[in-house]
């Protein structure tokens, strides 16, 4: 073989190794219940959880709790699991942060109380949604 194509089948080599340990890296869902346990065992590693905020019988959104300057916040979330848990994030809230259909923390505890959120990701319902029922009965 050439000494090219030598390299080249090095560094396509290489991109397959760096793609299938960023592969197995990537997160998957767990639960508050496995946070906590990982917490137990020593690792403090970023996890994510995915929930819904949790609402009364109207559909309100309860346990939001806003600092008073606005730079921080509680709320409880419920994972998939059904378990409750409050969660702080140390940023203000997000636009639209009540009306979502799912949030996803990533972060993790640091005491067994309250699960820190390093960042949040939000589900919002499609701006769409209602102008595609109407146009599907048309």
């Amino acid at each position: 073989m050439k000494k090219g194509h030598l390299i080249g089948i090095g560094i396509i080599a290489i991109a397959i190794v760096i793609i299938m340990t960023s592969i197995g890296d990537a997160s998957s869902y767990e639960s508050f219940n496995t946070a906590l346990e990982m917490k137990h065992d020593g690792n403090d590693k970023p996890i994510h959880v995915v929930g819904q905020l949790k609402k009364d019988q109207t559909g309100a959104v309860t346990g939001l709790n806003v600092r008073e300057d606005k730079t921080s916040f509680t709320f409880v979330l419920v994972d998939n699991d059904g378990t409750e848990q409050e969660v702080f994030y140390n940023e203000p809230v997000p636009a639209d942060f009540t009306r979502s259909e799912s949030v996803v923390v990533i972060g993790q505890y640091k005491t067994d109380d309250i699960f820190i959120a390093d960042k949040i990701l939000m589900k919002c319902p499609s701006k769409y949604q209602e102008t595609d029922v109407q146009a599907a009965g048309m």
